[in-house]
């Protein structure tokens, strides 16, 4: 499959989840946001993954509207934070972050975080959301195989995507299988490690070899392991940088250099002990 930085991926919803999108974890509301915004969409950018936790989905959707290009162009991803878990808070939760995003619809509404005992009600308000219009798309995020086993023994709804953290350095192949097997498309946050492994020699080696930098490397192997990749960035130059992924390929032997980098690091949570 040739790829280019709009290319959708399959879900089983029968909708598509464009392989790049800006993750805007951690830039500031107001300013910062929209512009980043800009320059990602003005870059060819058609994904944008905020969160209600991230405090700028009101600047993400006035960046869209603002923006010219087409709403029906722009796949925009939100979700909802443990505190509005429920049946009826996630319903409120849904409503209340698309008036914030002033977008029309959501295009894909995640489950941020498995909480125990709550995540099954909240799951079965996503459906419903969906039903209604709010959402277009429904998935997860830091589920492992067990919170996915739970979900799809509970609901005839599997979820369209399951988003956490993933690069070479957590190379979580076992879950990636999983979710294949599932039709369960995968979603990698932090793909570029929030830069704390830039600076490996394996990773280096291969960027040189390829005359590429570090992290086009990191986001290109996320690529060619089927993923779709989330860098962060507030940054224009950087944020140009992570979209010029699709004028080189890394071959076998690179890739398994990279897939040996994996020693379960993690430079945020980490669900395996949720319940």
């Amino acid at each position: 499959m040739d790829l280019a930085l709009a290319t959708r991926l399959a879900m089983n919803d029968g909708r598509g989840d464009p392989v790049v999108g800006l993750g805007v974890y951690a830039i500031p509301p107001g300013r910062p946001t929209r512009e980043a915004v800009q320059a990602a969409l003005d870059a060819g950018y058609r994904h944008i993954d905020t969160a209600r936790l991230y405090g700028n989905e009101e600047d993400v959707g006035a960046a869209v509207r603002a923006s010219g290009v087409p709403r029906e162009e722009v796949f925009i991803t939100t979700k909802v934070w443990n505190a509005d878990h429920g049946y009826e808070a996630a319903l409120r939760a849904g409503e209340a972050s698309l008036r914030r995003l002033g977008i029309g619809y959501i295009d894909l509404y995640l489950i941020h975080w498995p909480v125990p005992k709550l995540r099954g009600e909240t799951w079965r308000a996503l459906v419903r959301l969906r039903e209604d219009g709010v959402c277009r798309s429904i998935g997860v995020s830091n589920y492992t195989i067990p919170h996915l086993e739970e979900l799809l023994a509970t609901s005839d709804v599997a979820p369209a995507v399951n988003q956490v953290e993933f690069s070479p350095f957590l190379y979580q192949q076992g879950l990636l299988e999983f979710c294949r097997s599932r039709g369960i498309l995968v979603e990698a946050y932090s793909p570029l490690t929030k830069g704390q492994r830039l600076g490996d020699p394996v990773l280096g080696s291969v960027a040189r070899a390829h005359g590429r930098t570090p992290a086009q490397v990191l986001l290109r192997w996320g690529l060619q392991h089927g993923l779709v990749v989330l860098p962060k960035s507030a940054r224009p130059a950087r944020i140009r940088e992570n979209a010029a992924l699709f004028d080189f390929e890394l071959p076998p032997a690179d890739l398994a250099r990279l897939d040996a980098l994996s020693e379960a690091y993690r430079t945020s949570w980490n669900p395996d002990g949720a319940p």
